[in-house]
């Protein structure tokens, strides 16, 4: 069962929030996240990528680094302000984009729970971004980006959610980007009817975040290995997160682009995978069902759909469009044994369409690239219900939360 609990945010003022809130610090390089704090004093992304303020040679993983986001914490703590509410809430956040909207609880979840896999992963961590979330949130002393969980959706939580809405919202803002961002602080009535709901919502997943949440887990080693006189409440053995539930979230692809054709020329790597595919040629940009995909090659898009006699995999995993395109066609023909170091492979985020697709090719920058069907949380949840890891770079999920809203204090 899952445990939930309230907690007392670090927060901007309301007038504050849109300058303040970033996106995730993951989903930007230190050029782009520079870009986007230019002229803003306010911005997080002076918290989660200090570099941006650093000479441009700067180790990024140095501990000059870590304290130049303490510092510019404390800095914008002051100046924004930031402001601790004065008892533990949940909150509440919705997300609109187009006409996409999800509203998820912002609570704080068990990091034992994290640890027995009562919350459920699907993917591995690399130990040096482990490495980096970890000295940031020891830094600061806070977890300041929240873990993105979903869970299957449940009456009696939805029917919390609509009632705890009826007050004016604490954040109402869009982002630049056009997504709408309301967050709403839940009346202190509800506290209780939330963490009862959620006890008994027998499972909840990481859709993203799966970094951040296991740094928390290694913070909280750190911390608790200070601490002689552990109590267990403390708050270092909880992590923030949003819990969704599974019917609002949206996913979209997680494209691939690769470097070269493993010394193939065009016409002779087109014959190489008409061995397990049937190729057309004109297709559309965007596959439109699970076991088909598009590929850019030349200028020109084509559709690859698994030949008929080919053995169709059984396994949960091997039947994931990316699995298939990994076992079918980047390993045997492209030689990528390992999607996780192999430099020549680009992972491409379904938000910037496939437009930067066919601009990685024609530039010269990738030789081909790989337009996918979005994976199903369906797929997800099944994934991870059976201990099972995903390929790298499976999913994408969109819109983003903002980090710097609300930040829990460990």
């Amino acid at each position: 069962m899952a445990t939930v609990k309230p907690f007392r945010a670090l927060r901007p003022m309301p007038e504050r929030a849109a300058e303040v809130a970033a996106v995730p610090y993951d989903v930007v390089s230190t050029a782009e996240a520079c870009a986007l704090a230019e002229g803003n004093p306010y911005s997080f992304l002076r918290v989660s990528r200090p570099e941006i303020e650093m000479p441009e040679d700067t180790d990024i993983h140095s501990a000059e680094v870590y304290q130049k986001a303490a510092l510019n914490f404390d800095r914008l703590t002051a100046t924004a302000p930031l402001v601790i509410e004065d008892d533990a809430s949940f909150y509440l956040y919705r997300l609109r984009m187009g006409d996409h909207e999800q509203t998820g609880l912002v609570a704080c979840c068990s990091v034992d729970e994290y640890d027995d896999n009562t919350i459920l992963k699907h993917e591995l961590t690399r130990r040096d971004k482990e490495d980096d979330r970890t000295k940031h949130m020891l830094a600061l002393h806070a977890q300041t980006g929240p873990v993105f969980l979903v869970y299957r959706s449940e009456a009696s939580v939805n029917e919390l959610v609509d009632k705890a809405v009826g007050n004016a919202p604490l954040f109402d803002f869009t982002a630049a980007d056009g997504v709408e961002h309301k967050v709403w602080r839940v009346p202190a009535e509800f506290n209780q009817a939330f963490t009862e709901a959620f006890g008994a919502v027998p499972k909840l997943y990481i859709a993203d975040g799966h970094h951040r949440a296991k740094s928390a887990s290694r913070a909280r080693e750190e911390l608790r290995a200070k601490n002689a006189r552990q109590l267990g409440g403390e708050e270092y053995n909880f992590f923030e997160c949003v819990i969704f539930p599974d019917d609002q979230v949206r996913i979209l692809p997680y494209n691939r682009a690769v470097k070269d054709l493993n010394g193939r020329t065009a016409d002779e790597f087109l014959k190489e995978i008409g061995h397990s595919f049937d190729v057309a040629e004109d297709a559309s940009p965007s596959p439109q069902e699970h076991g088909h995909y598009s590929m850019y090659l030349d200028g020109r898009w084509y559709g690859l759909t698994l030949h008929d006699h080919s053995t169709k995999p059984l396994h949960a995993i091997d039947r994931l469009d990316v699995s298939i395109l990994q076992n079918k066609l980047l390993a045997p023909v492209l030689g990528i044994e390992d999607q996780r170091t192999d430099k020549r492979l680009d992972f491409v985020g379904g938000i910037r369409g496939t437009a930067e697709l066919e601009r990685l090719v024609n530039e010269g920058r990738a030789a081909v690239a790989f337009s996918l069907y979005p994976t199903t949380l369906d797929d997800l949840m099944l994934v991870a219900d059976a201990g099972e890891v995903m390929p790298p770079k499976s999913t994408w999920f969109e819109p983003k939360l903002r980090d710097g809203l609300l930040s829990h204090l460990i």
